[in-house]
């Protein structure tokens, strides 16, 4: 037994010594060109976007005149209802004179429901803005088919 062996534990096989030989350099891939495309449609469309080109300013044009489309649509439908009403009392004035439980209906529509139809119309504005928004980020980040 050598002085290895004597420290190395009980049922361990000895490890030989490396044997020198000739030296294998480790390979390197050089890459000089690359062969696919260098950008999707949806890098390019954000680019476009945010270098404020022509294409990437008719983008956002088109979000903006959704958007504008969108609450003119909405206010006219407030316009209609809320006042269309002042309008119906006038042209009927019987409609006027009637009353729901002791109150008359123009303080009832005027005054009461009128909170609710806001509250409609804002909840709707709110998700059909959300939606032209989605669907805007949608086409842009559409990937190229």
């Amino acid at each position: 037994m050598t002085a290895a062996d004597d420290q190395q534990p009980a049922g361990q096989p000895v490890a030989a010594a490396p044997v020198p030989g000739p030296r294998v350099p480790q390979r390197t891939r050089v890459v000089l060109a690359e062969v696919s495309r260098t950008g999707s449609r949806a890098d390019r469309t954000r680019s476009e976007l945010t270098q404020q080109t022509r294409v990437g300013e008719t983008l956002v044009q088109g979000l903006m005149r959704a958007q504008l489309s969108l609450a003119l649509r909405l206010s006219l439908l407030v316009v209609i209802g809320l006042g269309g009403l002042p309008w119906l009392f006038a042209i009927a004035p019987s409609v006027g004179r009637v009353t729901v439980l002791g109150v008359n209906l123009p303080w009832v529509l005027l005054g009461v429901a009128a909170f609710p139809f806001l509250i409609v119309v804002g909840w709707a504005y709110v998700r059909l803005a959300e939606r032209n928004e989605q669907d805007f980020v949608d086409l842009v980040q559409r990937p190229e088919r």
